[in-house]
């Protein structure tokens, strides 16, 4: 098949054009998440990639900010496009990509592929210069009788996708037995004590819930302060610098860069925390790592009592309950641990003290519902691709 796919680029003539006649660039209007409120009707995109640029949904906020869908964003950190297929609000520095012309859904992706392979041409240039650099940008389309060739990208994409179909089936099956045998699982199948306390969770009302300060059921770790900068550190494991450093980014769980392990305090098992940054979410860290700076790692103090990861997890939810929240950014911040100590959290309970048998087999049930998703995704993937496929035949 790629043969086919290689000939069929080489047999279509192609045709230049230039981005600005093809889309417009405009800045968006911005606000921060202190605006935003509750719902999904709409996306919060910011200048970052993760999540496509979605930091979070939102409700309706004002009509002046809106963006609508059938447009594209570009963040001006990363330079990476994203279709929106819904009305989306924005925050500091993206902008909006708007077609001139009519595209059919089905060369969305074909697009998308040709934008974003304009991203180095745009990270090589000053931010102020990125609009006239992709206006004045030529890219080459496939052509027919000197018109967009659109039923070539149709065709191409689905090909495409096909040639995949059957990487993903292979895969498949190799794939969540690796994930599950990780997890400690032999299936995804829910346990009758799974299930109740899946039931149990819907019933507990509020007689149910303990409250409990943080700082009474977790100390802040003291590490060794690193000699490095953020900017200094390499993204990836390079030679010595093999140990993740935990900053105030919410991007891959704060964990972005790399440093030696030599003269650094080693952390795994324990929830990290940003004290400095525009999302307070913690998380439970597994892996080795280290803190580099704006953040802080917590554990639990009880010696009675060792937490389990399915533990950890469930205190991280009820953490983020008080921390993750949308009134707090880098304008309205949330401050460090002498302020995260405080919170009081709620915490499921039986006979008076927090029940923590409840809380490993309910984190349980929902890992194994998630690895059920994913499975589910992956087969709604292949038979929609296979549909596709086949429309195109």
């Amino acid at each position: 098949m790629e043969a086919s796919l290689n000939e069929k680029l080489q047999a279509v003539k192609w045709g230049e054009y230039t981005l600005g006649d093809l889309f417009k660039i405009e800045n968006t209007l911005s606000f921060n998440t202190d605006k935003l409120v509750s719902g999904k009707e709409y996306d919060y995109v910011t200048r970052t990639s993760l999540n496509q640029g979605i930091l979070q949904t939102t409700g309706f906020v004002n009509e002046e900010n809106i963006n609508p869908a059938g447009t594209w964003s570009l963040g001006l950190l990363q330079m990476d496009f994203f279709y929106r297929k819904k009305p989306w609000y924005a925050g500091q520095f993206v902008r909006k990509i708007t077609p001139k012309i009519a595209i059919r859904e089905s060369s969305i992706l074909f697009f998308s592929t040709l934008l974003n392979k304009q991203k180095p041409r745009f990270l090589s240039v000053l931010v102020r210069d990125v609009d006239k650099v992709f206006l004045s940008t030529k890219i080459q389309l496939p052509t027919h009788n000197g018109e967009i060739d659109f039923n070539f990208m149709e065709s191409f994409v689905a090909e495409l996708e096909a040639q995949r179909v059957a990487e993903l089936e292979a895969q498949r099956v190799a794939e969540l037995s690796a994930y599950l045998t990780v997890s400690g699982y032999d299936n995804y199948e829910l346990s009758a004590e799974e299930l109740n306390a899946l039931q149990r969770f819907t019933e507990l009302d509020d007689d149910s819930w303990g409250t409990y300060t943080v700082g009474n059921l977790f100390e802040k770790i003291a590490t060794k302060k690193l000699p490095y900068k953020a900017k200094e550190l390499p993204k990836q494991p390079t030679d010595d610098y093999v140990l993740p450093c935990l900053t105030s980014s919410f991007q891959n769980q704060g964990l972005n860069y790399y440093a030696p392990k030599a003269g650094a305090t080693v952390l795994s098992n324990v929830i990290s925390i940003p004290s400095n940054s525009d999302v307070y979410r913690a998380y439970y860290q597994t892996r080795d790592f280290t803190v580099l700076s704006d953040a802080y790692a917590i554990r639990w103090k009880s010696g009675k009592v060792a937490l389990s990861p399915n533990q950890y997890l469930f205190m991280v939810m009820c953490i983020n309950k008080v921390t993750d929240l949308p009134i707090y950014s880098y304008k309205n911040k949330l401050g460090g641990w002498n302020v995260v100590k405080t919170k009081d959290i709620r915490l499921p309970e039986k006979n008076g003290k927090i029940d923590f048998a409840f809380m490993d087999t309910f984190i349980s049930a929902i890992k194994k519902l998630a690895i059920k998703e994913v499975v589910l995704y992956s087969d709604r993937k292949i038979a929609a691709t296979k549909e596709l496929v086949s429309k195109n035949n």
